[in-house]
Formats: C-alpha cells, sequence, structure tokens
C-alpha cells in the first residue's frame, strides 16, 4: 500500500503532529507514505513529492506549520493559470491531478484541512480517488466533529494576549478592543474571551448594537470600573450591518474580513469619550508550537486516518463525537455549517457572569 498526505488551507498548530502519527501508523503497517507539498501542486509538477519515513517526521511533533508546506489557492478544480498578458486564469486540472496520482501509484490520498479542502476532497472523491479527509482549523466551525485541532491553541495565545491587555488597560483607564480570528464563527472570540473575564464579546452569531456595547462600558465607569475589554471576531457585525472587509490578498479575490476592532474602537471612544486602542492578533494565533490538548488530539486523528484508509472508508472525515475518534461522510460535514448556537452553555455562562454580546 502507498498513500500520500496533503495539508491545504490556512496553517494550524498540530499539522506536522497529524502527519508524524499518520507516517508513524501506516510504516508500522508496511505502508509506503509520500507526502504532497502545498495542498496538491506537488502532484500536479508544481512543486515536489517527497518520502516521508520514520526519520523525516522525527521530532516534528511539537512544532507548528506544515513540513509540506499549504496553500488555500490551488483548488485543482480552478487551478489558476497565469496568461501572458497577466491575467488569471482558471482551469480544471482534476483529472490530471488524478492520473498523476496513478502515475506514482498511490492508492489513498489523507487530506488535511478545512471546509475548502474537505469540499476538493469530496469532489475527488466522486471522481474516483480514494479519499480520507482529516478536519483542520482553529476555527472549530467543521460540523461534525466535537473540536479541531489547533482551536485550543488558538485560544490559548488569544487568552495570552487579553491578560496582558487587562494590566495596560487598567493602568491608563483605557477601552481596548482586541479581533480574533472567526470570519463565520465565533468560538475563539467566545471561548478565549469567557476565560480571560472580557467585558464585551462580539461574535458572527450575534450582530450587536454598538449603543449596548458603549452602555457596558459606560456602566462599569461608573461602577469605578474605568477600563474595558473587548474581544471582537472579525466576522462580527452590527445590527443591520454588514462585516468589515480590508481590501483583496491579491488582484482577482474576494476582500477579506477583518478590520472591525478598528471600527469599534472609533465608534466606542466617539460615544463614550474614553480613550480607545484596537489590536488585531491575526496570525499570531496560526503560529507555535500546539497545547498539549491539540497534540493528544493531532495525534489520534493522524492515527484514525491511517485505520479508515485499512477500513477502506473512502469519502469519509475522521471526527471527535464524545470522547471517540469516528468516521463520518465528508458531505454530512460539509452539509450543515458548524456555528456559536445561542443556547449554548458557555453562551450562557457569559451572560451569567455579565459578560455583554452587545444586544
Amino acid at each position: 500500500m502507498r498513500i500520500a498526505l496533503s495539508t491545504g488551507g490556512g496553517d494550524a498548530p498540530g499539522l506536522n503532529t497529524v502527519i508524524r502519527a499518520a507516517v508513524l501508523s501506516a510504516t508500522n503497517l508496511g505502508w509506503e507514505v509520500l507526502g504532497i507539498k502545498r495542498g496538491y501542486a506537488g502532484l500536479l509538477g508544481e512543486d515536489e513529492i517527497i518520502p516521508l519515513t520514520r526519520d523525516t517526521v522525527r521530532g516534528i511533533g511539537h512544532l507548528g506549520g506544515t513540513i509540506l508546506r499549504t496553500t488555500n489557492r490551488l483548488n485543482p478544480f480552478r487551478y489558476p493559470r497565469r496568461e501572458p498578458n497577466g491575467t488569471i486564469r482558471e482551469e480544471d486540472r482534476s483529472d490530471e491531478l488524478l492520473h498523476k496520482a496513478r502515475e506514482f501509484g498511490i492508492d489513498a490520498v489523507i487530506s488535511i484541512g478545512g471546509d475548502g479542502s474537505l469540499a476538493i476532497a469530496q469532489r475527488l472523491y466522486e471522481k474516483g480517488m480514494k479519499v480520507v479527509s482529516v478536519p483542520k482549523t482553529i476555527d472549530n466551525d467543521i460540523s461534525g466533529t466535537i473540536q479541531t485541532f489547533g482551536f485550543d491553541t488558538a485560544v490559548s495565545t488569544a487568552i495570552e494576549a487579553i491578560d496582558k491587555l487587562h494590566t495596560t488597560a487598567e493602568s491608563h483607564d483605557r477601552v481596548l478592543v482586541m479581533e480574533v480570528m472567526g470570519r463565520h464563527a465565533g468560538f475563539i472570540a467566545l471561548h478565549s474571551g469567557l476565560a480571560a473575564t472580557a467585558d464585551v464579546i462580539l461574535i458572527p452569531e450575534i450582530p450587536f448594537d454598538i449603543a449596548k456595547v458603549c452602555d457596558k462600558i459606560l456602566a462599569r465607569d461608573q461602577a469605578g470600573r474605568h477600563f474595558s475589554i473587548v474581544v471582537v471576531a472579525e466576522g462580527a457585525y452590527p445590527v443591520g450591518g454588514t462585516h468589515s472587509t480590508i481590501g483583496q490578498s491579491l488582484p482577482g479575490e474576494a476582500e477579506r474580513v477583518g478590520g472591525v476592532a478598528d471600527r469599534l474602537a472609533r465608534d466606542i471612544q466617539l460615544r463614550t469619550e474614553k480613550e480607545c486602542r484596537s489590536l488585531v492578533l491575526g496570525h499570531l494565533q496560526r503560529g507555535g508550537m500546539p497545547t498539549g490538548y491539540d497534540r493528544l488530539l493531532a495525534t489520534r486523528f493522524g492515527g484514525a486516518a491511517v485505520r479508515a484508509i485499512a477500513a477502506q472508508r473512502w469519502g469519509e472525515m475522521v471526527a471527535l463525537q464524545s470522547s471517540d475518534i469516528v468516521t463520518i461522510p465528508i458531505k454530512e460535514a460539509l452539509g450543515r455549517p458548524k456555528r456559536v448556537r445561542l443556547d449554548d452553555d458557555v453562551v450562557v455562562t457569559a451572560r451569567a457572569t455579565g459578560i455583554s454580546f452587545g444586544d
């Protein structure tokens, strides 16, 4: 058996841990393992395919990033091609991808990635590729699994930042607004904000009223607490409004979500006349060593992916359900977006302890 591993989408702490666990599990079965560089670019001749052995993965389990590198711009069904005049044209290279996989003698692929990678894996499975997926996102917004690796590390990074903001905010009687990742789901903002005792948490699932946000800040001021911490997910937006954007990453791409912290800070200062500053935590949440929890979860996912291949569970994704690792159809995970439930115990607890959601 010869299998290949691919990492796609944004990086997340724990990717190398998954790779290590999968390689060790597969080699212990006598299988050969290949690594496809930069998503599927290695198979399409635009990067490398490398052998993955015990020596290759020695000492990488605690490292952030991915030794295979990653990308969120090289979808084989919409592969970008630059024309001589400088314009970008997209083409379907999926047939070429499957042909190259057969040329390399690849019997099955473990695709490690978020919703975009899952959608690609599902389409490749429908075209005949034997695929098993491992869910990956720091946003924790993939359905069918209680948690994804990388989320715990991202929350821990945000908590550490909020702890540091508390001391400077209190020293200067300031309002500090910190923006964390979460385009469509507010799990990072919610969990880090509650754990680090933020005063206001704003998430995409609950459109906020800026007047109510300011009411919370002024109420604290009147109670003698002259500083406030606001944690906001990048995709949060006001009632009747839309999320903030910060322009395109590259020509032809959609505008990126972000910039809400800066807008909020200006509005809060204007309405409350309190000094207000903003901070975007950004890619710090993606970097660094995974926490112990993420290392354990990623290791379990990597081992489970190899077992799924051995059981020929093609077109399925490994998932954490209750205390067990199971497999579910990729299509099921893609079918229903995972968002913060408004009756979630974390939301209820945050409200009970006095945190405002701006509603």
